[in-house]
């Protein structure tokens, strides 16, 4: 049987590893044209959305496109379809092909496009190099009885609940005997309608990232098997993991800036580079960040790296960089496009996950970088 997820199916699960909440103050993230309430036969991924991508959705016969540039940064006045902006968003009204942008979230994330250059790079023990937000920690508790525990704890482990450290599904069980009396309108799952009932139940208790309380839950209640469900949610005071913007790590071995220039260049395809520095200096501790970099320079400093990989590097702050003993290699904006390969896995991954075969997810193979160097 052939089953294509719909537009708001994808998008819940596309957000419970690249959620709104992470991104930026200010930043125009989430639907940015179109409808989710439609089934989606195929998504293309692209970095940015140009009219030579729009029309090659439109030969794809995509019904989704995911973006990592928004296609719309600021409030519209007017909506000209005489000009190129307003034929490209003209063509995507008239195709039904909706648009959705995961920008800074995207960044951020784990397994997004910064932990993509970090991965393309060789970087091993990546630490965040901008910290924007911690996600705090809660506290699950449910009731459940003792023949559907394993069935409910297995649940919520693979909603995120759960993880410690590099240990994941960790939970605490006690066991007890639960009490309740179903009413004449309940369909009791166990027990009689006005009858007293006694359980041998299990207190299940597991720590979970605040942003993913809403996927928890929602697992929980799938697994358990109850039409009403006895549980309860703690803050805490532990801090969470921490998130934000770049990463910072090393390589496995020292090498000089000159085999580490080509080394970005392999790992994102491109041919030339800009570069501040001595191109014999050893470089051992990278820093990255995906984008415009300029203002996070000096993060990098502070944290130690040898050399920090951004885009966009402006001429004044490559004479700080270079006062400061930092070297840099600029390979340009358009390197974000790793988030391409990248965001497909995840999405196919996931679809594979729940059945939907119907869903196709494909890349862009347009060239969206405005820059040649001649």
């Amino acid at each position: 049987m052939v089953k294509a997820v719909n537009g708001q199916r994808l998008i819940e699960k596309f957000e419970s590893w690249s959620p709104k909440s992470l991104a930026v103050e200010g930043d125009n993230v989430g639907l940015q044209i179109g409808t989710l309430n439609k089934p989606i036969k195929k998504v293309l991924v692209t970095l940015d959305v140009l009219e030579d991508v729009v029309d090659e959705a439109i030969e794809q016969e995509v019904d989704m496109i995911i973006a990592h540039h928004p296609i719309l940064f600021k409030p519209l006045k007017t909506l000209d379809v005489s000009t190129p902006y307003g034929r490209m968003v003209e063509k995507l009204i008239k195709h039904d092909v909706t648009v959705y942008a995961a920008h800074t979230n995207l960044d951020i994330a784990q397994g997004g496009v910064n932990d993509l250059m970090a991965e393309a790079l060789g970087l091993a023990n990546t630490e965040v190099l901008v910290e924007t937000t911690t996600d705090p920690l809660k506290k699950l508790v449910v009731f459940v009885p003792e023949e559907q525990a394993a069935e409910v704890r297995e649940a919520i482990g693979n909603a995120g609940a759960g993880f410690i450290g590099d240990y994941s599904h960790c939970t605490f069980n006690t066991q007890g005997t639960g009490t309740f009396k179903p009413g004449d309108a309940t369909n009791p799952f166990i027990g009689e309608q006005g009858e007293m009932t006694f359980v041998s139940e299990v207190k299940l208790e597991s720590v979970f990232p605040a942003s993913k309380q809403k996927q928890v839950l929602k697992a929980m209640e799938k697994a358990h098997p109850y039409e009403e469900v006895a549980y309860d949610v703690y803050a805490m005071d532990q801090p969470g993991e921490t998130k934000g913007l770049g990463r910072i790590g090393k390589l496995a071995a020292e090498e000089t800036l000159e085999a580490f220039v080509e080394r970005v260049k392999a790992a994102f395809s491109v041919d030339h580079l800009r570069v501040v520095g001595d191109l014999q200096r050893p470089i051992r501790k990278v820093a990255v960040l995906g984008g415009t970099g300029n203002k996070y320079m000096r993060h990098a400093i502070r944290k130690g790296a040898d050399v920090y990989v951004t885009g966009d590097v402006d001429y004044h702050i490559a004479h700080d960089a270079q006062m400061d003993g930092l070297a840099i290699a600029d390979p340009g904006h358009n390197v974000e496009k790793v988030m391409k390969e990248g965001v497909k896995k995840k999405i196919e991954a996931q679809l594979q996950e729940e059945g939907y075969n119907g869903t196709a997810v494909i890349v862009s193979t347009v060239h969206t970088d405005p820059f040649t160097f001649v």
